[in-house]
């Protein structure tokens, strides 16, 4: 441990300075992530534009969707202390180092913006309304019994996801893999299909 400290006091009070927010900010954004991964943080409670909110104070609100927010502070002093570190035999001047490093911590909370959205897109991709089923054709995935003696299953395309859901005809039996249109949803959850 007093290796750690006393190589930290030999270094330039600058580089002192970079280092100390780069430790802070990893561990931080680190327990953010943690926490967001683990259910404890909402990642999508935030509006999907970034505007100047600062009303969000929590680190564990979804305020990533908002350009002032604590999280996304964190992400650009990850961003600039990192910069700052990368970069201190690159650029001499202390003041172009600076500028430099405050670019990268901007583009840091740009990506993760950007990442954010992309993550809510696929959340809200994920939902689907059965009866915009009606008319679509589809795969049987599972052999539909015929005369509606019982249930098999289809797979079926909605935005981009693949949902398997049961359905029934009355007419012949349709086996797998083979191409049905769905007429109808019975109660909310059975299609009705026929076979092409």
């Amino acid at each position: 441990m007093t290796f750690i400290s006393d190589w930290f006091i030999q270094l330039d009070p600058t580089l002192r300075f970079y280092w100390g927010i780069a430790i802070f900010a990893s561990i931080v954004v680190i327990i953010q992530m943690t926490m967001s991964f683990a259910g404890m943080g909402d990642i999508d409670s935030g509006d999907a534009d970034a505007d100047f909110n600062t009303e969000t104070d929590s680190l564990d609100d979804a305020g990533s969707m908002h350009l002032l927010s604590i999280r996304n502070i964190f992400y650009f002093l990850l961003g600039f202390g990192w910069a700052g570190i990368s970069l201190w035999d690159s650029i001499p001047n202390t003041i172009v180092l600076g500028i430099v490093s405050a670019l990268v911590g901007c583009l840091f909370v740009a990506i993760f913006i950007f990442l954010f959205r992309q993550m809510m897109k696929l959340q809200n991709n994920g939902a689907f309304n059965i009866n915009d089923a009606v008319n679509k054709v589809c795969d049987v995935y599972l052999r539909i019994p015929g005369q509606n003696q019982g249930l098999g299953k289809v797979q079926i395309s909605f935005n981009g996801s693949v949902q398997e859901l049961d359905a029934r005809t009355t007419g012949e039996p349709i086996p797998s893999g083979a191409k049905v249109r769905v007429l109808r949803v019975i109660d909310n959850k059975v299609l009705e299909v026929e076979s092409l």
